[in-house]
């Protein structure tokens, strides 16, 4: 298995083992410290992955990875230079350990796996079946994850419409639906959800407070979609003559060992949430606890298993490859890394560069907004990632999971709601955006840009949330 992650930051984990201090001199810093300048890096690794694809494409493809280590960089020695070298060392190795490589771990595993599930036969891209596959794939988001889900059913999808001219607004509506809305109902389902769970809030709390806000979302873009793609199914010269994929007697599936794998997964995920105990390890500071290595070693040992069994036509079948995978890989440690300082300076509070937004989420009397915790955590999570966004709101409202799931439950939801439906709202919103855009273009899809797919989300997500807030986020 080729690797995935990118050379500068092993050897910037190297650097980091050579000299960390101690693990007793766990070291932090005050956001409130902090100016708006230290956002710079973030925002330019945003900027690029927005400008760069059209501007210039070819040196994007062949450079990007460069790109954000200069970013990285421009972010990361600086503030050494300020904190000292421990502070930085060990906030590099707690996004490692605590954020980065769980994450990826977890992403290469759901990507291996279904990678490894070829679902056979040629399905016909009309819009009744585009939009079953939507639905299914909403379906199967809660419970594989948006990512799983994202990786299973966009090959077939792809593959269904190869034969038609216009395929991006299927992909687009694929993101919207089932890259993120899809995931809202259970913690299995998206990131940030996963850690509410983490932090006592009851496994089926998001099913019984988000269900009519998930299924009037869904819905609705399953409705729109229908009859966007309705239209440019009628147009002249929509549907080829010629289809790439040839016509097969039956639907079915190869690989299919994955779906045990698939299921061992979602297990491993489960069990690191549920399985407590008081083994750590202290890694320069930062304590990487027992079940989470359980968990990641069980996923390495699944991405290995499924590499090893699955029949090497089948990966060819799916056209199966690294690249989309290296691409989020390295656009991701960038953003990890740059996003130290602007959760830090929303962590301050109203102390924070950041306090106006921390300020608007309350009301005079103290008590919280709970249409500005809907707006502020969707929006920051469009493009921060959304766990440590949905985290930050989560302590903002009080952080005591009991209380936000009575007596607070409005906010919880809209924190919750926020920071799964908005992740849409961008390719960096959610993980598996860039990942089915990235294996979109690589079957020769062109993609609407980053300020492109914003125009699709502004025009048919905006909307659909402004409903939102007037039916569920008034108060």
């Amino acid at each position: 298995m080729k690797s995935v992650f990118s050379p500068w930051l092993l050897m910037a984990l190297t650097l980091c083992f050579l000299g960390a201090p101690s693990a007793a001199l766990a070291a932090d810093f005050d956001g409130a410290l902090l100016t708006a300048v230290w956002g710079v890096p973030f925002a330019g690794i945003l900027l690029c992955i927005a400008l760069m694809p059209l501007l210039t494409p070819h040196f994007w493809h062949h450079h990007y990875g460069k790109v954000v280590a200069a970013w990285s960089l421009a972010f990361f020695i600086p503030f050494a230079v300020m904190f000292g070298a421990n502070v930085a060392g060990e906030n590099l190795i707690h996004v490692l350990f605590a954020e980065y490589i769980p994450f990826i771990v977890l992403l290469t595993a759901l990507y291996t796996v279904s990678g490894g599930i070829f679902i056979r036969g040629n399905l016909h891209g009309s819009p009744a079946l585009n939009t079953a596959i939507l639905a299914i794939g909403a379906f199967l988001a809660s419970f594989m994850g948006t990512t799983g889900a994202s990786m299973l059913m966009i090959r077939p999808l792809i593959r269904a419409n190869d034969n038609r001219k216009h395929v991006a607004h299927v992909v687009v509506f694929f993101i919207f639906i089932v890259s993120n809305a899809g995931g809202s109902l259970t913690p299995l389902g998206d990131p940030p959800l996963f850690l509410g769970f983490l932090k006592g809030v009851d496994f089926f709390w998001t099913l019984q407070h988000l269900l009519p806000k998930s299924l009037f979302l869904m819905g609705s873009l399953l409705v729109i979609f229908f009859i966007l793609d309705s239209w440019f199914y009628h147009k002249r010269e929509e549907v080829q003559v010629f289809d790439p994929t040839p016509d097969s007697r039956q639907i079915g599936f190869d690989g299919k060992v994955n779906f045990a794998l698939l299921a061992g997964v979602v297990a491993l995920v489960l069990m690191s949430g549920v399985w407590k105990t008081d083994v750590v390890f202290n890694v320069a500071g930062t304590e990487v606890g027992l079940p989470g290595l359980v968990r990641d070693a069980g996923l390495l040992l699944i991405i290995f298993i499924s590499l090893k069994l699955t029949p090497t036509q089948v990966h060819a079948d799916n056209q199966f490859g690294w690249g989309p995978m290296q691409e989020v890989a390295k656009l991701f440690a960038g953003i990890f890394l740059t996003i130290i300082p602007v959760i830090a300076m929303l962590k301050a509070g109203v102390n924070g560069p950041f306090g106006a937004v921390v300020t608007a989420v309350t009301n005079p009397d103290g008590s919280p907004n709970v249409m500005m915790y809907f707006w502020i955590t969707g929006l920051l999570s469009s493009f921060l990632d959304n766990a440590p966004t949905y985290l930050v709101f989560f302590n903002t409202a009080g952080g005591d999971a009991q209380v936000l799931m009575t007596t607070l439950a409005p906010t919880l939801a809209a924190i919750s709601a926020g920071a799964v439906f908005m992740g849409a709202n961008s390719y960096i919103g959610n993980a598996p955006n860039l990942m089915v855009k990235a294996i979109a273009e690589d079957r020769g899809i062109k993609m609407p840009s980053f300020f492109g797919y914003m125009v699709w989300s502004i025009c048919v997500l905006i909307p659909l949330f402004i409903v939102m807030t007037f039916i569920w986020f008034r108060t």
